[in-house]
C-alpha cells in the first residue's frame, strides 16, 4: 500500500496525538511506539489493534 507523504503529515497517533512515520506495513508512533497495521491495503488506526513497542 502506498501512502501519500503528504496524508502521513497530519495522521497522528490516536492513543497520544503524536506524529507517525511508515515502517514497512505499519504505521509507527514516533512517541509511544505503538505499530498500526495496514491489512488488506486498509489503514487500522484503532488503539486496541495497535501493537505495543518490545521493551
Amino acid at each position: 500500500m502506498t501512502i501519500d507523504e503528504e496524508f502521513l503529515k497530519i495522521l497522528a497517533c490516536p492513543a497520544d496525538r503524536a506524529p507517525v512515520r511508515r515502517e514497512g506495513d505499519r504505521i509507527v508512533c514516533t512517541l509511544c511506539g505503538r505499530r498500526y497495521p495496514i491489512r488488506d491495503e486498509i489503514l487500522i488506526m484503532l488503539v486496541e489493534e495497535a501493537e505495543l513497542p518490545s521493551r
